[in-house]
């Protein structure tokens, strides 16, 4: 069965870190260059003071730049999400979204700098915002690139 981004979207709502934390994926681009995600406060997503946990807004972040850029890039290449930096910047309270962008041409320039085997490591930011738009947090996520060896090795020979 093929990943499209409407069954991936919907599979990670379902995913169980993902459902019992109140993360929701509203959508992946066709083209696979967008992701909107969303995390609903509620009493197992938030603190002690009652606003939403680092530890929800870090994880409602934590795949979406690796899974765009591996989606562009195909299978002859390792992606991992290597590092991740929150600024949490006012209380998050009911529901808090984040868009992920990565161009065309942003992946195609992590395809050219990956070439041969290369490790390239690329950081990719976005902003959690609640419903008045007001950002609550910013975050900055390292996605790792790196051409398959298989690959390299079958354009030499």
């Amino acid at each position: 069965m093929k990943i499209t981004p409407r069954r991936l979207a919907v599979g990670m709502s379902l995913w169980i870190p993902n459902l019992f934390s109140g993360i929701r994926i509203r959508r992946f681009s066709e083209d696979w260059t967008h992701a909107t995600v969303e995390l609903h406060v509620n009493v197992f997503t938030r603190n002690y003071v009652k606003t939403a946990f680092g530890g929800s807004m870090s994880a409602m972040t934590d795949p979406y730049f690796f899974m765009l850029v591996m989606h562009q890039l195909g299978r002859d290449y390792v992606v991992w999400d290597t590092r991740g930096e929150i600024e949490f910047v006012k209380p998050g309270r009911g529901v808090l979204t984040a868009h992920f962008h990565v161009s065309k041409a942003q992946a195609e320039a992590l395809r050219e700098r990956a070439k041969g085997g290369a490790k390239v490591l690329e950081w990719f930011e976005t902003e959690i915002t609640d419903r008045e738009g007001d950002v609550v947090a910013r975050v900055r996520r390292e996605v790792y690139v790196r051409e398959k060896k298989r690959v390299t090795e079958a354009r030499r020979g």
